[in-house]
């Protein structure tokens, strides 16, 4: 990073606040240069391109900047539960949801959820490209702990089922912050025991005994009931 003066480091931080928030609302590939700029208060491109260099790397910046702190957070309660002995179904889905719903105290905008989901949805080389193996590893751990806590589901079904709780949580979870970030009522999200039923949902999800049919349909498949799970 340049060494910058003090309004340096305010332009920087507006860009990257305006950036976030219109990427949430409309996607990353329905926002410009130009339009972060002139959210940001700034009169021309050229602010942008000094502090980031390019669009793409300002997005991946404000990706790292999310996944550090939902890396530490969630490694955390993962040492802990480790250390406790306490590894359990719901512990681990906690692990996996909290960090991210906490993130917008912690920075005080709730925009970082929509801004991934976008992101998974157009770009998930740019996911790869930011996050790497580094600032991933406390998300691997839980899916292999998951596993562990699932030997009754074949692995070929297990490998499918994670990645389905995956899109389902990163859907629900930017409906919620949605929600949060509009500072209007709203009466499923309301109820104290909303984001606990989501993850009951979620848990359901994963434990569930396959079906008769499903097994079938895998026992007949040439190589589905060979495959195993391997975190990413």
């Amino acid at each position: 990073m340049k060494t910058l003066r003090a309004d340096g480091l305010e332009t920087r931080a507006r860009l990257k606040q305006a950036a976030q928030r219109l990427f949430a609302l409309r996607g990353v590939e329905g926002v410009t240069v130009q339009e972060i700029v002139s959210a940001a208060g700034q009169r021309n491109n050229a602010a942008l391109h000094y502090h980031f260099g390019s669009r793409r790397d300002l997005l991946k910046e404000l990706v790292l900047d999310g996944a550090r702190l939902i890396d530490a957070r969630r490694q955390a309660m993962l040492d802990q539960m480790e250390a406790a002995q306490t590894l359990s179904m719901r512990g681990l889905l906690e692990a996996l949801a909290y960090p991210l719903l906490e993130l917008g105290q912690q920075t005080g905008q709730y925009t970082y959820i929509r801004m991934i989901a976008s992101v998974q949805l157009t770009d998930r080389e740019l996911l790869r490209e930011a996050v790497g193996d580094t600032w991933n590893k406390g998300y691997r751990r839980c899916l292999a702990h998951l596993g562990e806590l699932l030997p009754h589901i074949p692995p070929a079904i297990l490998h499918q089922r994670l990645t389905l709780v995956g899109i389902y949580g990163s859907a629900v979870w930017a409906a919620w912050e949605a929600a949060v970030d509009s500072q209007v009522a709203n009466r499923f999200w309301e109820p104290a025991f909303s984001i606990s039923s989501v993850l009951d949902t979620l848990q359901a999800t994963l434990e569930v005994t396959p079906s008769a049919s499903t097994l079938e349909l895998l026992a007949a498949s040439p190589d589905g009931s060979a495959q195993t799970y391997t975190p990413k």
